[in-house]
């Protein structure tokens, strides 16, 4: 069923008319060439698709296109303000935790997830709040350090994690 569809993606207002039960990933991707929220397991269970709706994590291979109506969408391709990194992608690469990079976009947008909830996790929450996000390089104790690094180093009265 075709829909009319509103809402915002990366700070822009976006309508159009698509199918109402695509799923949100085919959507980014296809339509928009937003390829750096990755299809992976297709079954909600990896992370990889991990995009903010409203601000909360939501995996966009279970979302379907018209759950966005009306809602703010920000993927990867949105966080930076095109000249610098955001503080949890330069702690990325600072901290060496983008191994083969296919994770890490999903990985950066639940770790922004995680700190709105949690702005001071300790190692465990990191670990725990992350758990939903699946590295098969097996590179955990790097990305738990570049959150730690977040945490630890914001600029002096700036918030650690800034989003739009």
């Amino acid at each position: 069923m075709k829909i009319r569809l509103s809402f915002r993606l990366n700070g822009n207002p976006i309508e159009l008319e698509t199918d109402a039960e695509r799923r949100v990933v085919d959507l980014l991707r296809e339509d928009f060439g937003f390829t750096g929220t990755k299809e992976a397991c297709g079954s909600g269970e990896c992370g990889a698709c991990t995009i903010l709706v409203e601000g909360e994590s939501r995996l966009a291979c279970l979302m379907r296109v018209g759950q966005l109506e009306g809602r703010s969408v920000l993927t990867i391709e949105g966080l930076s303000d095109g000249k610098h990194l955001h503080p949890v992608q330069q702690a990325f690469v600072e901290a060496g935790a983008v191994q083969c990079g296919f994770c890490t976009p999903g990985l950066i947008l639940g770790t922004i997830d995680l700190l709105r909830r949690n702005p001071r996790p300790d190692r465990e929450e990191i670990r725990e709040g992350l758990s939903g996000n699946l590295c098969r390089c097996t590179g955990f104790q790097k990305i738990v350090d570049a959150v730690e690094k977040v945490v630890s180093s914001p600029a002096e009265g700036s918030d650690p994690c800034p989003v739009g």
